[in-house]
This record gives C-alpha cells, structure tokens and sequence, in this order.
C-alpha cells in the first residue's frame, strides 16, 4: 500500500508560496510544496492543515485538489491541494527558507523533480503579471 504525502499550494496575492527542504541530504536546497505524511487514522484535509501548521506556523483554509496522485520515490505517492492562507504569517520552522513566486518567477529556483509537473499544474492558476 502506497504512503500518501500531502501538500499544499498556497496562493495570497497572485503568488505562490515555496518552501526550500533542510533534509535529508539528497534533497536539501531543493524547493517543494509545503505538507508531509498522512499519519494513521488522519485524514488529508487533517494532515494538510497539520503539516502546515507544525512547518509553517499557519492556519489554512483547504481549496480544490490539483490533479491526482503524484508520484514521489518508490511506495510514496503526494497529493496537492490549492490552499490560503486564514491565519499567521508563514516562517519556515522546518524548510531553510520560504518565497513567494510571481507567475514569471515560477522557475526562479530549482524545484524538487516531484514537485515540478505539480508547479505546471498551478501556473494556470496564478495570473500572469
């Protein structure tokens, strides 16, 4: 049975917000969409708003789903919601830094290869300019 990670694409002022990984070292410096595991009897909504919350010290309102399951490295499989932002200010309690990324700064930074088809998906939803 795959393990499911959940992740979000938050958006605030035509913008999207990028978290840049501390670990493990294979992936360090590399940038993701915030969120995490699903733990046992959580559901992803749950886990979403938890993950956020433990990495990046915000409350979030969950939105539509972007596409279906992504797939990550063997037995893993990420699925990305679009999100905004309710409450808090994000700081990167867990990630070396964070950006928020215009429509034409999408690419600006070397996004995790997982996460980059997900970056594809969301740019239709960002306005351009």
């Amino acid at each position: 049975m795959e393990r499911i990670v959940v992740a979000a694409a938050i958006v605030e002022g035509g913008r999207l917000l990028a978290a840049q990984r501390a670990g493990p070292p294979a992936m360090a410096g590399g940038w993701e969409f915030p969120g995490g595991k699903v733990d046992p009897g959580e559901t992803d909504h749950e886990a979403l708003v938890r993950e956020c919350q433990e990495e990046l010290g915000v409350g979030i309102a969950v939105g539509d789903r972007i596409g279906g399951d992504w797939p990550l490295s063997p037995g893993y499989v990420m699925r990305v919601w679009l999100a905004r932002l309710i409450s808090g200010v994000p700081h990167p309690h867990e990630h070396l830094a964070l950006r928020w990324l215009a429509h034409d700064e999408l690419y600006d930074i070397p996004w995790l290869p997982a996460d980059l088809p997900v970056v594809r998906a969301v740019q239709e939803l960002i306005p351009e300019g």
